[in-house]
């Protein structure tokens, strides 16, 4: 008798502490409900990380969130901010490749730093910038985004050109280091070519997304 009151005390409990866990399991599902439909209402859009597609990290949806006539050119900007990444990649392995060659560990560790900072950074101060000025048209975005972007297209063309006097030696694969490069080592040279052709490339369809962005923001003033 003792143990079938055991058992069905024991069964209940268990029943109960099931029961608990799924209610609060629904209220909290009821109370983030309640949230998106409350900041839905408040016209804030909930933004969820869904780009790059295999590891998501941002959010960026150009087709539904910015408007059509602005979205050809926010599509250029975005691969401005693309060509940015692959340049300073691609210069990454260039630089290791010297880096190796001449045994000298600070260029590589300087070309990891351009790297790791400005994909981010550049991200930061002016791509996001922009796309949350074609998004709302604010003044404040975009001068935001005039001034930082200005600085991104400086840096492209004295990285095509890589002057010694500003980075350290072979640190970026600009024109001048690479013909100093492509002298010792042909195929380190053409590494260092490969470079600036992208270094070069970038700082011209940059111009250019910015004077269209400028005309864009002048035509809506």
């Amino acid at each position: 008798m003792c143990s079938t009151v055991h058992f069905t005390s024991a069964y209940f409990f268990n029943f109960h502490v099931k029961f608990s866990k799924a209610l609060n399991s629904q209220c909290l599902l009821q109370d983030i409900k309640q949230r998106e439909n409350a900041m839905d209402r408040a016209g804030v859009a909930v933004e969820t990380k869904n780009w790059p597609p295999f590891f998501p990290i941002i959010h960026h949806d150009i087709a539904n969130e910015i408007p059509i006539h602005a979205q050809k050119l926010q599509y250029s900007a975005f691969a401005s901010w693309l060509g940015l990444i692959a340049c300073l990649a691609w210069n990454v392995f260039a630089v290791l490749t010297e880096s190796i060659h001449s045994e000298d560990v600070v260029l590589f560790l300087l070309a990891v730093i351009y790297a790791i900072s400005g994909c981010p950074l550049s991200y930061i101060l002016w791509y996001k910038p922009l796309y949350c000025a074609m998004r709302t048209d604010s003044m404040v975005t975009f001068g935001q985004f005039f001034i930082f972007y200005s600085m991104h297209v400086g840096f492209c063309v004295i990285a095509a050109v890589a002057p010694p006097i500003i980075f350290k030696g072979k640190s970026l694969t600009g024109i001048l280091v690479a013909i100093e490069v492509l002298t010792e080592d042909m195929f380190i040279g053409v590494l260092y070519l490969i470079g600036f052709a992208f270094f070069t490339l970038e700082s011209f369809i940059s111009i250019w997304v910015l004077e269209r962005v400028y005309m864009f923001f002048r035509g809506h003033r």
